[in-house]
């Protein structure tokens, strides 16, 4: 009679295991870029693979506290080439509606920018109904109006500063956002340390893991 003969060595963690693999789920909607490679990442590479996110994340923090005139440049032409596709994508128009919105402001650097915008420009050749106005989105919301005003933005810029001021925002999204990011530092800064502590977590379970799996290959 054969004997079947039972031995016990390393295991897996199966709360390990299952941990990580939820850890993976949360730690991919911090993130559109991990939804392609979520098979490659769960092979014994994961935890190079975090260490590597989270030293190009690092890096990118520190050249952006070094190269942060240069970020603010490239802001700023990103904008304003938005500006100028504003009516090309509804996408695009709902994003720069928002961030004006959001944000409080008008054009890159003011309201002005929306001459780059062909519908906008104040030039006498413009036949276009918004000559010399702004989006909706520049408008000075009234709280007593129930009804969006898409027009309110019409003819604005053809007044003076100071009568601008009363209908629409005159400050700059450039301006505006560097100022949200200064009343913000904590929360912002609070929230990379969150994450990179996620990711320090993440690639200690998963080194965890693929030690466990090499010892279990071991004694195969």
């Amino acid at each position: 009679m054969s004997r079947k003969h039972h031995f016990k060595g390393a295991e897996v963690s199966c709360c390990v295991k299952y941990f990580l693999f939820g850890f993976n789920i949360i730690f991919w909607l911090l993130g559109a870029a991990f939804l392609g490679i979520g098979l490659w990442a769960w092979a014994e590479k994961f935890s190079v693979f975090l260490g590597l996110i989270f030293f190009l994340e690092l890096t990118a923090g520190i050249l952006a506290f070094v190269f942060k005139d240069w970020i603010k440049e490239q802001l700023n032409f990103f904008i304003n080439n938005n500006v100028k596709a504003y009516r090309d994508d509804i996408d695009l128009q709902n994003l720069i509606d928002f961030a004006q919105e959001y944000w409080s402001c008008c054009g890159a650097h003011g309201p002005n920018d929306w001459n780059l915008n062909m519908y906008f420009n104040c030039t006498e050749l413009n036949p276009s109904r918004e000559r010399c106005g702004v989006p909706f989105s520049c408008c000075v919301k009234d709280p007593a109006e129930d009804v969006l005003n898409t027009q309110c933005g019409y003819d604005v810029r053809l007044q003076g500063e100071l009568d601008q001021q009363r209908y629409i925002y005159t400050k700059g999204c450039v301006g505006q956002f560097e100022k949200w990011l200064q009343d913000n530092l904590i929360v912002v800064a609070g929230i990379f340390v969150g994450i990179a502590l996620l990711q320090i977590f993440g690639i200690c379970l998963a080194q965890n893991l693929v030690s466990d799996v090499r010892a279990v290959k071991a004694n195969w």
